[in-house]
């Protein structure tokens, strides 16, 4: 039986066509990951099928290559551009004598390396070992064996018994820790929601550039890099825009072609602020030939996340990468901002960003007028803090007379928890 390395850094890639399949994922992408990941590509191997071999995935003769190759160029770990079976991986490294990884693993091995909150490290170590139980099929010639010694004789409990306990034990407990995050993370998202602070979130492919732009638009710094992944752990920031007007940014994990769905399912707590927020920004590299499409994968991944009718913007970013494409913004037939053209880096076009964030956030504003009796300093300054105050004059008693910028919303809300507010015609 064949025992596993521990790790390699000389990778073989391999990307096959399969005729049959209409989405086919590209070898290009596959070689950024790879990469990203930090292994040194000494070949790449392509071929093409109708479909799948259940056992090795490509057939004999692609085989018998990719294994001449493991001995020629002394290859530790044969990446695969493609989700594997348990049965197909544990195959392929018996018939290559390296470790064989798939995909949906190089994409978890980044996000290994690129987690750098509690929070962030526990949503990637969730994804793995729900990857890692389904693979726990006598991969080591170990986990066959039983225990023994004394009070272990008997019956007792395989290796694979033993590991499959200990993964599921330790799933229960990040998911309890992971809980007790996504309470933290609700208690903040009431509070924004009480102070009626709109969350604007950074969504795209990776690489897009969302980074650059959340540091150009809130003075923070955050990694940002030209690397798949660079930045994993959602941040909140906040930004006032010229009109005074305060919202929330949110700079959430870039997309890619076939998220695996273990890191769907583990980042689902950080990306509630993606489907909860009030305008998605969707950063679209304008540079790239490929972009459309990229839009359509994360517009899917956002359906699949339940956010696809949030309202968005497409940003194409790094115009200032294309010849002769100046910074614009356009509108669809109803005169609503659609797109805008601009650059993170150079800054070009983020004028025109703020001028649509404030058109788009106090579209459905309205204005009235109330009546604040003058015991009511604490309602006053409420108002002050969660509204736009347009007006104020007051009254002979020393009532204050305000006239106020409101969502229709909130403004029946604030009518309804305090009976102290007078609504008035005018003042």
């Amino acid at each position: 039986m064949f025992e596993r390395p521990r790790y390699g850094e000389r990778a073989i890639l391999v990307s096959i066509t399969m005729t049959r399949l209409a989405e086919q994922p590209s070898p290009e992408e596959f070689a950024e990951l790879a990469h990203s990941a930090g292994v040194t590509i000494v070949t790449q191997v392509s071929g093409t099928r109708e479909v799948p071999d259940p056992k090795t995935f490509v057939g004999r003769g692609k085989l018998s290559e990719i294994e001449a190759l493991v001995q020629e160029l002394t290859a530790e770990v044969v990446l695969f551009n493609h989700a594997l079976t348990p049965g197909q991986e544990r195959n392929l490294e018996r018939a290559l004598q390296c470790r064989v990884v798939a995909r949906t693993g190089v994409i978890l091995d980044i996000f290994a390396q690129r987690a750098r909150s509690f929070e962030g490290k526990l949503q990637v170590e969730l994804a793995q070992l729900k990857h890692l139980s389904t693979r726990l099929v006598r991969g080591w010639t170990h986990l066959e064996r039983q225990k023994g010694g004394i009070g272990l004789r008997g019956p007792g409990e395989t290796q694979l018994e033993t590991d499959r306990r200990l993964i599921t034990e330790r799933i229960k407990f990040i998911n309890k820790r992971l809980s007790k995050v996504s309470q933290q993370r609700e208690l903040g998202r009431k509070a924004r929601h009480r102070a009626q602070l709109p969350i604007v979130s950074l969504v795209g492919y990776t690489n897009a550039g969302k980074s650059t732009l959340f540091n150009r638009l809130t003075n923070a710094n955050v990694v940002a890099a030209s690397q798949l992944f660079a930045t994993l752990d959602t941040t909140l920031r906040r930004v006032t825009l010229p009109d005074k007007k305060t919202l929330i940014l949110a700079d959430t994990v870039g997309f890619i072609q076939q998220l695996p769905p273990d890191i769907i399912a583990a980042f689902r707590a950080t990306l509630d602020e993606t489907r909860q927020a009030t305008l998605l920004l969707h950063v679209v590299d304008a540079n790239d030939p490929e972009r459309q499409w990229r839009v359509e994968q994360v517009n899917q991944v956002l359906a699949d996340i339940g956010a696809a009718e949030v309202p968005q913007f497409i940003l194409y970013n790094k115009i200032d990468c294309l010849d002769d494409c100046l910074a614009r913004c356009e509108r669809n037939s109803e005169g609503r901002v659609t797109k805008i053209w601009l650059s993170a880096r150079s800054g070009a076009g983020i004028d025109l960003l703020y001028d649509a964030l404030s058109e788009q956030l106090n579209q459905d504003k309205v204005r009235r007028c109330v009546r604040v009796p003058v015991q009511a300093g604490e309602l006053r300054a409420r108002l002050f803090a969660e509204t736009t105050v347009l007006r104020e004059q007051y009254a002979e008693n020393g009532d204050s007379l305000l006239e106020i910028q409101i969502s229709a919303q909130h403004f029946a809300q604030l009518v309804k928890s305090d009976p102290r507010l007078q609504p008035i015609t005018d003042i």
